[in-house]
């Protein structure tokens, strides 16, 4: 990893330290805050402000707090740090607690002993899609004939990814193991110049997540071939999973909220019920819908099962790949 990319990081660690006294202050008052480790307007920033907003009736004022930086670790480690006290609720997710542990040479977090799990908000499956027109010429209609292609033409495809340890990428890495075949993995700075490059045809697939590629797959500029969930996805039923034909294969973007490890049993409680419910209002799941997100729910001792299966996973997944960020 180059100088820049770990001075980079380095700084945004500081920016946020420098950060935590104004958000101190505002926990003085006894506001409770979701802390969303990416910038505003994502599918994890929208969904929390959905959230916030139904659960205010229950839990009082929400805020949510927009603590973007270093691959999402910069506001885990603001939430692992924070009093135990319900007031600060984080977000757990795919790529801050079953990635980044592996990618990250060191964390300032443990990703399992820092945090009581309360709940899964939402899991969005992620997409095996071609630039509509490369399927075309190449006459690759399904998953059985990129299978079949990529395997004859070992080395000719190619695909996006979002960078170096993305899910993207690892995801893609899977694929090649489970499918049996070689392509060559092109890392972007993120999951939107992966996307465009895929648009463009200078890549030939993608995994992508379904929120962010069911525009472009209804408008027919990029070809579904497979969901990547155990099972088909509900929100876009006539796209087989690819655990159809690889049996067992599954990888899913999936996040939740946690809060500081020594928060008290009934808090944790209480918090899951409140957000339980707003989970189940129609509204929410109307909008949810809208951004092929899938509403979750579950216990604490259930989200917090799937942390742990999904951080071991991912362990031997990331070595594999040779990712790494110093």
């Amino acid at each position: 990893m180059t100088s820049r990319r770990t001075a980079t990081t380095a700084l945004a660690w500081l920016a946020a330290a420098a950060a935590l006294p104004g958000a101190a202050r505002a926990q003085a008052a006894g506001t409770r805050r979701i802390v969303v480790p990416f910038a505003p307007g994502g599918p994890i920033d929208v969904t929390a402000r959905l959230l916030a907003e139904q659960v205010k009736d229950s839990l009082g004022h929400v805020v949510v707090e927009n603590r973007p930086g270093a691959g999402g670790n910069l506001g885990v480690d603001l939430v692992a740090k924070a009093p135990p006290d319900g007031l600060t609720i984080g977000i757990a997710a795919t790529a801050m607690h079953a990635i980044n542990p592996w990618l990250f040479a060191k964390l300032p977090f443990d990703p399992i002993k820092d945090f009581a799990p309360v709940m899964q908000m939402v899991r969005i499956p992620n997409v095996l899609v071609m630039n509509a027109e490369t399927a075309r010429r190449l006459g690759i209609a399904d998953l059985k004939g990129f299978l079949a292609h990529a395997k004859a033409n070992p080395g000719r495809l190619n695909y996006g990814s979002g960078g170096m340890g993305s899910a993207g990428h690892l995801g893609g890495e899977i694929l090649k193991q489970r499918g049996g075949f070689f392509a060559v993995h092109i890392p972007y700075g993120g999951a939107a110049p992966s996307q465009q490059a895929l648009l463009a045809g200078q890549v030939d697939y993608t995994l992508d997540n379904l929120a962010g590629a069911a525009a472009n797959i209804r408008a027919g500029r990029i070809l579904a071939l497979a969901v990547t969930s155990a099972q088909r996805s509900p929100l876009m039923p006539e796209v087989p999973a690819l655990a159809e034909t690889l049996p067992g294969f599954e990888i899913d973007t999936w996040w939740g909220l946690v809060v500081p490890a020594a928060t008290p049993r009934a808090e944790v409680q209480r918090l899951n019920a409140a957000f339980a419910a707003a989970l189940a209002a129609p509204e929410v799941r109307s909008r949810f819908a809208q951004l092929m997100a899938e509403p979750v729910g579950g216990t604490p001792e259930q989200f917090a099962q799937l942390i742990q299966r999904e951080h071991r996973r991912y362990e031997g997944v990331v070595k594999a790949s040779g990712a790494k960020v110093e």
